[in-house]
């Protein structure tokens, strides 16, 4: 296993600790130069998504990547940018409405 993919599955656990739903994480290493994995989440309140961001933020960390970027703090999708790693945060209507799985509908899904 990747250091990579190895952080992904650190940052989902995260994210699932702090009540995150519906958690893909996608491998786009053959699709984009962008990244390697996006991890998406969807939270219930923009309270849990900044929760959800700090403990993403904090695990990354961990593993040494160091955040590049982030926006939307205060919009129904967040972004943090760690480099190889993308997490992207949504609430359910960001969520339905950017559909991020659909779009890269051809990236494989990684099961923890």
């Amino acid at each position: 296993m990747n250091n990579e993919l190895q952080a992904a599955l650190n940052v989902y656990e995260a994210l699932d600790n702090k009540f995150g739903k519906d958690i893909v994480i996608l491998d786009i290493r053959d699709k984009t130069s962008v990244a390697d994995y996006f991890v998406i989440a969807t939270g219930g309140s923009s309270l849990q998504l900044q929760a959800m961001s700090a403990a993403a933020e904090e695990a990354l960390e961990k593993d040494g990547l160091k955040m590049h970027h982030a926006e939307g703090h205060h919009s129904n999708w967040m972004l943090l940018d760690f480099g190889s790693i993308i997490v992207h945060l949504f609430d359910k209507e960001g969520r339905q409405f950017y559909n991020l799985e659909r779009v890269w509908g051809d990236a494989k899904i990684v099961t923890p």
